[in-house]
C-alpha cells in the first residue's frame, strides 16, 4: 500500500481545498446544525459521506464517464438536484423563526421532528443529486491516479477521502451547535432561515445553469 501513498497525498492535497470550499454541502450541514442541532447535523455529514462514496463507486466503475458523456443523464441529475434546492430553498424561506432556549438543555439534542433516517438521507440526496462531483472524481482521478492501480486501491482512496469529508462536517456540525454560537444565531434565527433559503436557490439557479462536458 505504501506503494500507493504519494498517489493518495496527491489526491487529498487536491481534495482538501474541495472540502472547505462553500457549496450545497455546506450550506445544508450549517441549516441542519442551527435547525435541528448536532446529532441531525453529524447525521447529515455522515449522509454527504456515503454519497462521496456513491460518487467514487460509479467513477471506478467507469460509470462516471458514461454519465460524463451522456447529456441526456447529466439533465435527468442535474434537473433532480435543482429540484430538490429549490425545494429546501422554499422550505428555509417558510421556517417559522426557532423558540429561543430558556433552559440548559443539550445542544446535541435532535429536533422532534428530524428523524434519524430522514437526517442521514438530507445529507446523502444533497450531495448525490449534485452532477458536479462526476466530472471533479473523473479528472483527479484520470490526472492524479495511474490508471494500472488497482481498482480496490482506488475505492480505499475514496473511503480515505469520505472519511476527511465526514470530518470535517461534524467538526462544523459541533462548532455551529455549542451554547454560544447557537444562542448567537438563535437570536437571528429568522434571518438566517431567509439568508439560508435564498443561498439554496442561487445554488439551484447555479446547478441550472451547469452543461454537461
Amino acid at each position: 500500500m505504501s506503494a500507493y501513498l504519494p498517489e493518495l497525498l496527491s489526491l487529498m492535497a487536491i481534495f482538501t481545498f474541495a472540502i472547505v470550499s462553500p457549496g450545497a454541502d455546506l450550506a445544508m450541514v450549517m441549516r441542519q446544525s442551527l435547525v435541528n442541532g448536532r446529532r441531525a447535523a453529524i447525521l447529515t455529514s455522515i449522509g454527504i459521506g456515503c454519497a462521496l462514496l456513491f460518487h467514487v463507486s460509479y467513477t471506478v466503475l467507469g460509470l462516471g464517464l458514461l454519465i460524463s458523456q451522456s447529456v441526456y443523464a447529466f439533465n435527468i441529475l442535474k434537473w433532480c438536484g435543482v429540484a430538490y434546492l429549490t425545494y429546501i430553498g422554499i422550505q428555509s424561506l417558510r421556517a417559522k423563526p426557532p423558540i429561543l432556549e430558556t433552559t440548559s438543555a443539550p445542544t446535541d439534542a435532535p429536533a422532534p421532528n428530524q428523524h434519524a433516517l430522514k437526517a442521514f438521507l438530507i445529507g446523502f440526496a444533497t450531495n448525490a443529486l449534485n452532477p458536479k462531483p462526476v466530472f471533479f472524481f473523473l479528472s483527479i482521478f484520470s490526472t492524479v491516479v495511474h490508471i494500472e492501480t488497482p481498482a480496490v486501491v482506488k475505492f480505499s482512496y475514496g473511503c480515505v477521502m469520505a472519511a476527511a469529508l465526514v470530518a470535517w462536517f461534524v467538526g462544523v456540525s459541533i462548532f455551529m451547535t455549542t451554547p454560544s454560537v447557537r444562542q448567537g444565531f438563535n437570536r437571528i434565527g429568522v434571518w438566517i432561515n431567509r439568508a439560508g433559503g435564498l443561498v439554496f436557490l442561487g445554488l439551484g439557479l447555479k446547478l441550472a445553469t451547469e452543461k454537461a462536458g
